[in-house]
This record gives structure tokens, C-alpha cells and sequence, in this order.
């Protein structure tokens, strides 16, 4: 049962509370760099005063709350615990796949034509073993199926896409997807960062073997702290890189030297964590998830609908997919006669946090954005100098 006007409210007001940018600013950039929310910041606050005042006297306290990250992003995504790594950002997340399949001439990834270069370069990147990057056409983000099927055959090892594109806003059937995929016997993986946190997602049932995050967007982390999941099955598949300290079932005895790899995904945290971050993260997590992140996502799409219907009012032309489950919490749009870079500045100085991709205006709004934001947007896109 989807969630009712008052949830959504609810969902809406308690997020809100918990931003401290939402005073300041409309803020409807979160699918370039987001605030981070308040219980983020007070993790933050934690840490720098434990460091500044106790040094790692505290450590052990902090290593206890990562574990804690970990669980909770394991519970994100419908995970076990083994199979999240901690990682600095989505592409680390996406090269642990690319340069850890055991590639051989003739092998093919198919991929996106409309991917963020983060899914594409790693990709690329193989060209000098022999192996081959197929990118299929989209319309708008809308991924025809069968040109994807046709797309892979008995050599492609590995299937990636968004699960939202990035400059569009479409989100995809990661199902239909992934048993394209599997069909040809080649891993699914997918860079989640435009939708993880506010849609629902269990990977187990989806069939995706990786995926990768980093928390600076809807997740409301800071930079540099994000997460990856590879299933058991993709772990024995994949030979482990960036090995450390950390690699080894006996990480904290330093003195004996044995390279016996752990059989979970934290094997690729090799270093030292950038702690600090990762239990902000944490913290962010742990809000959506207590909001419920179905809540959160009927949140977006009710924002994100009635914007539509304003901006159109506007004259604007609406470039996003907006039916059904391809609708996510991103809009691209154009304004006639505006030039988007120049609406853009004229947004910021009225208050008003948007962006610009492939020539057009795109806001990306979050479940605490309200009817006073939209009308802050809907001001300043009026007033916007032609």
C-alpha cells in the first residue's frame, strides 16, 4: 500500500527538521553535491572533538561505530553484512569489478550511452587487454530492452548502468535489467548514487550482483565515504585489489606476515577509513531508514510532479521521463529563450540551488523540499534575465 498524503507530510516535515541548509537556502542540487544533514554534521562534531581532545585513546569507539556503518548499509540495501565495502566514492566502487575480472581478449562490458564518465572510463580503460565497451543507445534515459539484449552475447562479462541517469532523471527496471544479464552469464552491476537512500532496494531480489555509492547525494553524507556491495557469488569471482593491512583476517596483528585475504567485501578497504566520514554516513543513513525510505521516495515523486506542472505552467519543456516508475527526484528541463548557465547564477543569488547538464536547467529535489522551496524556484526562474 503506497503511503498517504499524511505520511508523505509527516516524511516531509521530519527530514526538513533535520536539514540545517533548508533554512538558508531551496536547495535542489542534490544529484551533484547534497548538504549533509544535521545528524551527519553532529557525527562530524563527535569525532573532531574526540580527536582534537583524546586522540586515538577513542579509536576502538570509533572502529565500533563503523562497524555500525556497515550494518546499516548492509540493511539499506537488503545485504549482508560480508558483502559491503567501505569505499572513498562510487568509481572506486565500480574498479573493483574492472580490474578485478579475469579479462581476456574478446570479452565486451555493454553499458550506457548516457553514463556519468565514472561508468565508462574503468570500462575503457580494458581496451588495452582486448576487451570491448559497448555503449547502447538511450532516448531521454529510457533503455529499450532489446537493443540491449541484442547488445551482449556469449562474450560479455559485465552489464553496468544507473539505476537514474544522471542528466535526465530516468530511473530504470534494474529487474528486466539484470536478467539480461544473467542470461548471458555476465555480472549486473550498477552505480546507484542518483537513487540510493530515497528508493527501496533489495539486492538479493533484483538479482544485482555489485553496485556502488558514494553518500555525498541522497544519501546526505560528505564527500569521499560511500559504500559497495558484491554478492558471495561475485566475491569468489573476483580477484581482490588494493590489498593492505586491513586485507588480511589478521588485520591487527601486525607482526605476522601471512597474505590469508578475507572472504568478505571489507578485504578492499586496505588503509587506514577516513573515519570521520564514514560515520556521518552512517548517521544519514540511519535517519532515511528510519523515516522509511518507501516514504521518502513517495516524498520526491510528490514534490517532483507537482514542479512539473508549475514549470510547465512556466513554459518550460520538460525533458525527464515523468510516468510511472521511471519518474525519480531529478528534472532536466529548458526555459525558452534562457540561457541555462545564466538562469543558473540568477538562481543562486535569489537563494535557489540548481543545476545545469547537457544544455539544460535540472533540479534534483529531496523529500524535505516544501511548497515554499518550489515557490522560491518558481520566483527566480520567472525573474531570470533572458
Amino acid at each position: 500500500m503506497p503511503p498517504s498524503a499524511t505520511q508523505i507530510e509527516s516524511t516531509r516535515r521530519q527530514l526538513r527538521e533535520a536539514m540545517p541548509i533548508a533554512s538558508r537556502w531551496a536547495y535542489f542540487d542534490h544529484a551533484a553535491v547534497a548538504p549533509i544533514s544535521g545528524p551527519a554534521a553532529d557525527a562530524l562534531r563527535f569525532w573532531l572533538e574526540e580527536s582534537s581532545q583524546h586522540g586515538d585513546t577513542r579509536w576502538l569507539d570509533w572502529a565500533q561505530k563503523l562497524s555500525e556503518t556497515r550494518v546499516s548499509a548492509a540493511g539499506l540495501l537488503g545485504a549482508e553484512i560480508g558483502e559491503i565495502a567501505l569505499v572513498p566514492n562510487t568509481t572506486v566502487g565500480i574498479n573493483l569489478v574492472a580490474e578485478g575480472l579475469d579479462w581476456q581478449a574478446g570479452d565486451n562490458v555493454v553499458t550506457l550511452d548516457d553514463e556519468f564518465p565514472s561508468n565508462i572510463y574503468p570500462w575503457l580503460n580494458l581496451a588495452s587487454q582486448g576487451v570491448e565497451t559497448r555503449r547502447v543507445a538511450t532516448t531521454d534515459g529510457r533503455v529499450d530492452l532489446d537493443q540491449l539484449a541484442d547488445a551482449c552475447d556469449a562474450r560479455t562479462r559485465v552489464v553496468s548502468v544507473s539505476w537514474v541517469g544522471y542528466a535526465n532523471g530516468c530511473r530504470r527496471d534494474l529487474q528486466a535489467i539484470g536478467e539480461i544479464a544473467h542470461r548471458h552469464d555476465a555480472l549486473f552491476f550498477v552505480d546507484a548514487i542518483q537513487a540510493l537512500g530515497v528508493f527501496p532496494l533489495n539486492v538479493a531480489e533484483v538479482g544485482i550482483d555489485g553496485l556502488a555509492a558514494d553518500g555525498h547525494k541522497w544519501l546526505l553524507g560528505p564527500e569521499g565515504a560511500g559504500i559497495a556491495y558484491l554478492s558471495q557469488a561475485s566475491l569468489a569471482r573476483l580477484r581482490p585489489t588494493g590489498v593492505g593491512w586491513q586485507s588480511v583476517q589478521h588485520a591487527h596483528d601486525f607482526s605476522r606476515i601471512e597474505l590469508k585475504l578475507k572472504t568478505t567485501a571489507d578485504r578492499y578497504e586496505g588503509g587506514s577509513h577516513n573515519m570521520p566520514g564514514f560515520l556521518a554516513l552512517g548517521a544519514s543513513i540511519d535517519l532515511l531508514v528510519s523515516l522509511g525510505v518507501e516514504n521518502v521516495a513517495a516524498a520526491i515523486l510528490d514534490f517532483t510532479d507537482t514542479a512539473c506542472e508549475q514549470l510547465a505552467n512556466l513554459g518550460a519543456t520538460i525533458c525527464s521521463p515523468r510516468t510511472g516508475d521511471q519518474r525519480s527526484g531529478i528534472v532536466s528541463f529548458t526555459l525558452p529563450d534562457r540561457d541555462p548557465d545564466v538562469v543558473r547564477k540568477h538562481c543562486l543569488q535569489q537563494g535557489v540551488a540548481l543545476n545545469c547538464r547537457a544544455g539544460r536547467l535540472r533540479i534534483s529535489a529531496h523529500a524535505y523540499n516544501d511548497q515554499q522551496d518550489l515557490a522560491k524556484l518558481i520566483t527566480a526562474l520567472e525573474t531570470a534575465p533572458l
